[in-house]
């Protein structure tokens, strides 16, 4: 009996101290460091959740020394510039490249933590080896005064250009935009009377003053497309029986169709074919013009769509419309622009993605080609 009380002792006493020590490991993620990192460093991005708190607030107290700590307290200014869209990883190593920074990684850590990643703006800065990553950090949110770099990219629908505006600088919020974007700028012949500015925010890069209105951003996209506009553009859309209108809703979805410039013309000969044949257009990108931001993908291209997708009810749905919807799904580029104008001459009816993963696509003049064209 003895021996047995001796043994559960001994085999108890381990375990006691694994759940001390499970214990002390517990605290220190969820209170210890947690606190100390709010403490040294104000509150975290309340984004980032429980695990991130926990996990960024391990990193800060990891990096301590480097995040407080200049490069050189002697260093000379210099300017560094991000450009539009870029990474806040891409920012950070190549501060820390240029020997801005001790240590990119900490940067980065420390903007996540702060929530600083998604305001860190584009634009040009003045900034010095002498400033801790702490203040570097702070100085990414906001460019020296003057222009703002504004890039609008191809396929682009009114919703995913208004986003972009909170990091080029502008001083314009999404909404603000949008409310003058829902209708178009006057002067223009090219659009429909009760359309939106949806199709005309040419895909561009624009060099803009920091408090430009909503009014003269989208008068600058809108007068962009018009400069490009050229009477061969003109003439190829009359040529295909289109107005400028209904030639930018096709180069609407030759865009989001196409990943390849080259097959642009190809694609654009299809959806002419269908057109001039009273087919129905049948193109995906409509159904995700119409459905509109998928919440559950983050995204306003739904993909892949469903077969009840397919059945939405839209005017914007070519699956169950004949003809061009009612207009533009994105702002076409110019190469997609020059398709739809100047389009290959085809007999083709049907494309399909390839089954490579390449994103091109294998074109058929019948269906029963068509169908043979599917993957396995």
């Amino acid at each position: 009996m003895q021996n047995s009380t001796s043994l559960f002792h001994r085999t108890r006493l381990p375990l006691m101290a694994a759940v001390f020590i499970l214990m002390c490991l517990l605290l220190l993620a969820f209170v210890i460091l947690p606190l100390q990192a709010s403490r040294l460093y104000g509150p975290p991005n309340s984004a980032l959740g429980l695990w991130g708190f926990i996990e960024y607030s391990a990193r800060l107290l990891w990096h301590d020394g480097n995040l407080t700590r200049p490069v050189d307290e002697n260093g000379v200014e210099r300017v560094f510039i991000i450009a539009q869209g870029e990474s806040v990883t891409s920012v950070a190593e190549r501060l820390e490249a240029e020997g801005l920074v001790h240590n990119g990684d900490a940067l980065r850590d420390y903007l996540i933590y702060k929530g600083l990643d998604v305001t860190m703006q584009a634009g040009n800065y003045t900034l010095s080896p002498a400033l801790s990553i702490v203040d570097i950090a702070n100085e990414l949110q906001d460019p020296a005064p003057g222009d703002a770099t504004f890039v609008v990219l191809p396929g682009w629908r009114l919703e995913e250009v208004a986003a972009s505006i909170p990091t080029s600088g502008l001083n314009i919020t999404p909404g603000e935009f949008l409310a003058v974007a829902s209708s178009h700028p006057i002067g223009y012949e090219f659009f429909d009377p009760s359309a939106s500015s949806e199709g005309f925010l040419f895909p561009d890069t624009y060099i803009l003053p920091r408090d430009s209105t909503p009014e003269e951003l989208l008068n600058a996209l809108v007068r962009n497309f018009g400069l490009h506009l050229t009477g061969e553009l003109r003439e190829g859309f009359a040529r295909q029986g289109l107005s400028v209108y209904q030639a930018v809703t096709l180069a609407s979805i030759v865009e989001r169709e196409a990943i390849a410039d080259e097959e642009k013309p190809v694609i654009a000969s299809v959806f002419i074919n269908r057109l001039n044949a009273g087919m129905k257009l049948d193109s995906d990108p409509t159904v995700q013009y119409a459905i509109g931001f998928n919440v559950a993908q983050q995204t306003w291209w739904t993909n892949p769509l469903s077969g009840t997708d397919l059945q939405f009810i839209s005017p914007y749905n070519t699956y169950q419309n004949v003809g061009l919807p009612p207009g533009p799904i994105a702002s076409p580029g110019l190469s997609a622009l020059r398709a739809v104008a100047f389009p290959v001459d085809t007999l083709y009816f049907f494309f399909q993605a390839r089954c490579d993963g390449s994103g091109l696509h294998n074109f058929a003049e019948t269906f029963e080609q068509h169908l043979s064209n599917s993957c396995p």
